[in-house]
């Protein structure tokens, strides 16, 4: 057949390698994955403030590479998704360096050594775009090589990854001096450190661990599932068959906040916080793909009630194609024979989530047992969700007996209220997208006979306290709920 050769166009590839959505915190994850793949044990990602000439580099301790396979590593899809890779090696499609890279800075520039003799090439994309040729260069500016210098030191293995030019700080408007957008870099920098710990905490500990540093800070692993925690609830690992390979599936339970200390708590909750970090956990060869997401399951979503629900799901690289894994590395879409198995294993964690936050709940609000225990009583009927104090708890008979209690029996009673609020019972029975908000006294409207009693023994109160009858109508007025309320103080 005839044919033509319909080559991309460089400048509109390099805008849409440039537009592919990556985050600086992924995007520098892409290139943290090529120093483990080249087995580095050492991995520093810095970040340096220069104004408009700030910049941002990853060094390691790797093999290095040879001239060949350098021009190999800078050429956009040089090596595609059905190549062979090493049992190491955490590429995919043979994109990860330049979308990640060209995302964030006009110019890459990679220099690397095996044997004491390095080689360097520069992408500039302001020669790309204005010859309209893949030029890569040969060695690097006068400036760049001064930071190369500094960064390879007397090394002689290795590579040096380096942006300059990053996107948003490469401006006239942007000075050394400017405070504020000097903080939001260094922002950045703290937060890339936060995910590179989540997602490669599986290199960073055991014994073949990476010393992995961003502005020299040791990164620190964090575990999502609280492994080595003696309260966690392991569910039965399953091993599901998936073209000859395996997958492997663990869920987690994690314990409550009683069974945590406030920096446990605090930590557990990740980088997105407890209700973003639910869900599954997906890893492609120990790299974590996907944090805390319910892979589009129908009829599930985030609920406060499954916050200690999280499961781990190791893919096989081979699966690649099955899980739709993506250019970035951080989306999976589940293949539809094992979306059965997915949806029961995750209905079982979050059964056993919720189970758990209600016990948590019931220790400060238990809707049954022993009347004498507990000062709320928290139930559901009728799809409503009502919270009362217990009128059976001995303080409260004690404010209620014919005389009124003592002002040390009220001061207590107070502080048990205050100290006992059923947080996690009203979490568990609440749904976070229904109208069953408890409503005061059956909601607006004209007052019942309850709510006119409160009102009015909150009205003698004022007037004895010293306001006149009017002011004190006036107070119950503004005061929830009977500012929605009609009665004797509306009028």
């Amino acid at each position: 057949m005839k044919y033509d050769i319909a080559a991309p166009e460089p400048a509109g590839m390099v805008a849409s390698l440039s537009s592919l959505g990556y985050s600086l915190p992924a995007a520098v994850a892409d290139l943290v994955d090529n120093s483990i793949s080249v087995e580095a044990k050492n991995i520093d990602v810095e970040f340096t403030w220069a104004g408009a000439d700030s910049w941002i580099a990853v060094v390691d301790d790797g093999w290095g590479m040879t001239p060949e396979e350098l021009i190999t590593a800078m050429t956009v899809a040089a090596r595609g998704p059905a190549t062979a890779r090493t049992s190491s090696d955490l590429g995919r499609f043979g994109v990860g360096l330049k979308s990640a890279s060209f995302s964030q800075a006009r110019q890459l520039t990679v220099t690397t050594a095996q044997d004491g003799e390095w080689h360097t090439r520069t992408w500039d994309l302001d020669v790309v775009e204005e010859s309209g040729q893949w030029r890569l260069l040969h060695g690097a500016d006068d400036d760049t090589t001064a930071v190369l210098d500094r960064l390879r030191s007397s090394s002689d293995h290795g590579t040096v990854v380096l942006w300059r030019r990053l996107n948003g700080y490469r401006t006239d408007s942007v000075s050394t001096d400017d405070e504020r957008t000097q903080k939001q870099f260094y922002a950045e920098a703290t937060r890339t450190e936060s995910h590179l710990g989540m997602v490669f905490a599986r290199f960073l500990t055991g014994a073949r661990r990476r010393k992995l540093q961003v502005r020299g800070t040791l990164v620190e692993p964090w575990d999502p599932f609280m492994s080595s925690h003696p309260s966690v609830q392991r569910l039965p690992e399953e091993e599901l068959p998936l073209n000859g390979s395996l997958v492997r599936v663990e869920a987690f339970v994690l314990p409550s906040a009683q069974r945590l200390t406030p920096e446990e708590h605090d930590r557990a909750a990740g980088p997105g916080g407890w209700l973003d970090q639910q869900g599954f956990y997906v890893y492609r060869r120990n790299r974590l793909i996907l944090a805390g997401d319910w892979l589009g399951q129908r009829g599930m979503r985030r609920e406060e009630k499954y916050n200690l629900a999280r499961i781990a799901v190791d893919i096989p690289a081979e699966t690649d194609a099955e899980w739709g894994v993506d250019v970035r590395k951080s989306s999976v879409v589940p293949p539809v024979g094992l979306r059965p198995h997915l949806d029961r294993i995750a209905r079982k964690a979050r059964s056993t989530a919720a189970d758990s936050l209600r016990h948590r709940g019931r220790v400060a609000a238990r809707t049954h047992g022993d009347p004498l225990s507990y000062a709320w009583l928290v139930r559901r009927p009728d799809d409503r969700v009502v919270c009362k104090i217990n009128r059976s708890h001995p303080l409260v008979e004690a404010a209620l007996r014919p005389g009124g209690a003592s002002a040390a029996d009220v001061r207590a009673l107070i502080r048990l209220l205050e100290e006992t609020i059923p947080v996690a019972a009203l979490r568990v029975m609440h749904e976070a997208d229904s109208s069953d908000d408890p409503e005061p006294f059956g909601g607006p409207g004209v007052a019942d006979a309850e709510a006119i009693e409160v009102a009015q023994r909150i009205y003698e109160s004022l007037v004895r306290g010293g306001r006149s009858p009017a002011a004190a109508r006036e107070r119950l007025r503004t005061m929830s709920p009977f500012d929605l309320l009609q009665g004797f103080w509306s009028r």
